[in-house]
């Protein structure tokens, strides 16, 4: 198997995982706002991160703990105010409307869609210490054909994630939907946050 064909695996078994980012994209798919933004800003900022990783930024991390642990009490902080958010909108069904609770401008999705990027020290681990450690076995010229493969794995899921919620647009018609999807982000943003807190 190729370097790049193994990055791109490895990289996909990474970012599949029910996350804030993930629940995200999901949402503001399924409310068909401001997708594209939102897709190309978690393709790019994974892309960087990749990049930086195999550079030796993970390296310094590992070096420096302390950075990590801003980035995890910050994210915490971050992702438990969405969960309450997000709780908030599935307690108060009568006002769930097709696309409410989603970024409602391209300005506070990117916003949102950075937070749940660059304040989420998993994303750290996983693609800087991880993925660049893994693409730095792969010798001067494999590392950058597996963070090619690890970075279109971020391209493929990210696309498919966010245009395919729009195929559940139908369902999500019903304001129980909603309801239900919402209550379901508020969960796992909080358990998100907790595991941060509890490190």
């Amino acid at each position: 198997m190729s370097s790049a064909a193994v990055g791109f695996a490895t990289s996909l078994s990474l970012i599949v995982a029910i996350g804030a980012q993930n629940a995200f994209v999901l949402r503001q798919g399924v409310a068909r706002r401001h997708v594209v933004p939102v897709v190309v800003v978690c393709a790019v900022a994974d892309a960087l991160l990749i990049g930086a990783g195999i550079a030796g930024l993970g390296a310094a991390l590992t070096a420096h703990p302390w950075a990590l642990d801003v980035a995890r009490y910050g994210g915490a902080a971050f992702v438990l105010g969405y969960g309450a958010l997000a709780a908030r909108r599935a307690l108060r069904p009568s006002s769930l409307v097709a696309g409410s609770g989603a970024a409602t401008t391209a300005r506070a999705a990117v916003l949102a869609c950075l937070g749940f990027t660059f304040l989420n020290p998993h994303v750290y681990l996983d693609t800087v210490v991880l993925l660049g450690a893994l693409a730095n076995q792969h010798g001067d010229d494999g590392r950058w054909l597996y963070g090619l493969g690890a970075m279109a794995a971020s391209i493929t899921w990210f696309t498919a994630l966010g245009f395919g919620a729009r195929s559940l647009s139908s369902v999500f018609e019903r304001p129980r939907a909603w309801q239900v999807l919402d209550g379901l982000i508020a969960l796992v943003m909080a358990a998100i946050g907790v595991g941060l807190l509890l490190g």
